[in-house]
């Protein structure tokens, strides 16, 4: 896959697939019965973690230069 091709990727997810997997997250821990509160917090961490583990080959390398842009240093 192309450098572009994962950086538009990477894009699509940031801005429809993350709100769309909060309203998920959300919805799951409202539907479930109350939690304490101090088990709350931890759960919340993990879910916002657990989302990104199977994008992680979208995102690595993204903020770095194109690798196959040409480079003339002449």
């Amino acid at each position: 896959m192309t450098y572009k091709t994962r950086k538009r990727l990477a894009l699509l997810i940031l801005v429809v697939g993350m709100p769309a997997y909060v309203v998920f997250a959300v919805t799951v821990m409202s539907n479930i019965d109350r939690l304490p509160k101090w088990l709350e917090l931890p759960v919340y961490i993990a879910l916002g973690v657990v989302w990104i583990l199977p994008f992680r080959w979208v995102f690595l390398g993204i903020g770095q230069e194109d690798p196959d842009a040409n480079s003339d240093d002449s």
